[in-house]
């Protein structure tokens, strides 16, 4: 399918995730992401969209900054396990012959994916990432009560000293950049956050929460993003002056209470780094594996090249 075309049949749900939508996808990657179909019987059955990026000579085959997840999607088939499965390897294997060319290919899965072996046999490797979901938001009483007594002490810290607001874009752009320039990395730009708060907000699919005290002084703000199946903490950050306050994890405590009534599922959008993961691990939710599916033919052009792609990826904002 040509980059950033929207597929010429009718619109059904072809996605695990808002992530994989074309309107996330136009918002995140404008005019670089495209994605290969399968058709049958006027219907899209199999889909895999991606982005293209160029380094060096090399093509990359990717996912956006600020896009947890992308990967591929099947529709659903009835019938025995064992025929079920046999379907999703035709259709996986499918659509990684029709991806383009490319000498790198790298994406999370959504969790929904958990059959790696297509990919394992067309020669990519795969290893797990972990987020944490809790799965049932219809009792908020019983998610309190799974929250641990830190997490818990956080929040009820910081409800007698701010207060829970509707922000603005800018506000989270700022305290993103201070919470990068800690981790000592590169935040998103301006621009991309502005694109999908503009994007999302237009199809009432997010809210941007702050923490603000009685002096007006904002201590943190959180980026709430979500559709039928989940909502997703895409974004936070905090002002250093108020790290101890404890207002970021009142802002997740009021962000599952949202979500709670729009749709089924609060996923924290796990991270690697060990202290974050303590972090998401406090409010109660479930580990939760994905997939990351890796093929490098980088080699074939070159070492020195793969080298240098290497160093350019880990220099980009991480996607998940």
């Amino acid at each position: 399918m040509p980059i950033g075309r929207p597929s010429r049949l009718p619109r059904v749900p072809t996605s695990h995730t808002l992530f994989e939508e074309p309107w996330w996808l136009d918002a995140a990657a404008p005019g670089a992401w495209g994605a290969v179909e399968l058709e049958e019987g006027g219907r899209i059955v199999a889909r895999l969209p991606y982005t293209v990026a160029t380094n060096r000579g090399l093509t990359v085959l990717s996912q956006p900054p600020l896009t947890p997840t992308l990967g591929p999607w099947v529709e659903p088939t009835e019938g025995k396990p064992a025929r079920r499965l046999e379907v999703e390897k035709t259709r996986f294997t499918e659509l990684v012959e029709q991806l383009p060319p490319h000498h790198v290919f790298r994406q999370n899965f959504a969790p929904a994916v958990t059959n790696g072996l297509p990919f394992h046999w067309a020669g990519f490797s795969s290893s797990l990432r972990y987020t944490y979901r809790l799965e049932d938001l219809s009792d908020l009483d019983a998610i309190w009560s799974g929250f641990s007594e830190s997490a818990r002490r956080q929040v009820r810290k910081a409800e007698k000293s701010v207060e829970v607001r509707d922000g603005e874009v800018e506000t989270l752009i700022a305290l993103q950049a201070m919470t990068f320039a800690r981790q000592g990395l590169k935040p998103p730009s301006g621009a991309l956050v502005r694109r999908l708060d503009e994007a999302a907000g237009a199809r009432s699919a997010r809210r941007l929460l702050t923490a603000v005290d009685t002096a007006g002084q904002t201590h943190a703000a959180l980026f709430l993003v979500w559709d039928e199946r989940a909502a997703y903490y895409l974004l936070g950050g905090r002002d250093d002056e108020f790290a101890t306050s404890g207002a970021l994890s009142l802002l997740l405590w009021e962000a599952i209470r949202f979500s709670a009534g729009v749709t089924q599922v609060f996923d924290f959008e796990g991270s690697m780094v060990e202290s974050i993961e303590r972090f998401f691990r406090s409010f109660g939710g479930r580990q939760t594996p994905y997939l990351r599916i890796e093929r490098d033919r980088g080699r074939a052009t070159g070492l020195r090249h793969t080298r240098a792609l290497t160093r350019w990826a880990l220099r980009r904002p991480p996607a998940g």
